[in-house]
């Protein structure tokens, strides 16, 4: 129940980060047959698509919701942290930490790109700069038991209003 809870308030992050997956499918013309962008189950969301006959877009599918779920989310802070503060900063806050939250691709998506990459290692230097992210991707889905999602989510928040606030972290909300 617990993790329907927190699916239901990161809700647009799942979908973003389906999207991202089915957005680079469609640019690389890997065939999608079925798609669900956010449900109250396990997965909370997927995206099934054809074979990949490349290893680079099958980097590419696999690693879309860490590019895509991190750019909007770093573009919502920059936003946040610029406006004055009030009810859509608080908005852009949530909808930033939902989205940061899902960026890393699932366990799923790391078995999908291990497959690739130990058919591909050793015809695509690519595939062998895919190992270690797989181990980073794993990494990432044992430690979100201790919150690592929502920690990465708040260090990109921090990170962004020390940039542009030149470091006065303690003035995010001002």
């Amino acid at each position: 129940m617990f993790r329907w809870l927190i699916a239901l308030i990161t809700f647009p992050g799942i979908i973003l980060h389906e999207w991202a997956h089915k957005f680079f499918c469609d640019r690389t013309k890997v065939p999608v047959y079925k798609t669900c962008y956010f449900r109250l189950g396990n997965p909370a969301g997927y995206v099934i698509h054809g074979s990949v006959e490349s290893y680079g877009k099958a980097f590419l599918i696999a690693t879309a919701p860490f590019l895509v779920n991190t750019a909007i989310a770093v573009i919502l802070f920059i936003i946040a942290v610029i406006i004055p503060l009030g009810l859509i900063t608080y908005l852009l806050y949530w909808l930033g930490i939902s989205i940061a939250m899902h960026s890393f691709p699932s366990s799923q998506d790391a078995d999908n790109l291990w497959n690739y990459s130990k058919r591909n290692w050793w015809r695509n230097p690519l595939a062998l700069f895919g190992f270690p992210v797989i181990g980073l991707i794993k990494l990432a889905g044992i430690l979100s038991a201790v919150w690592f999602d929502l920690l990465y989510a708040v260090f990109l928040l921090i990170l962004v209003a020390a940039i542009i606030k030149g470091g006065d972290l303690f003035s995010i909300a001002a």
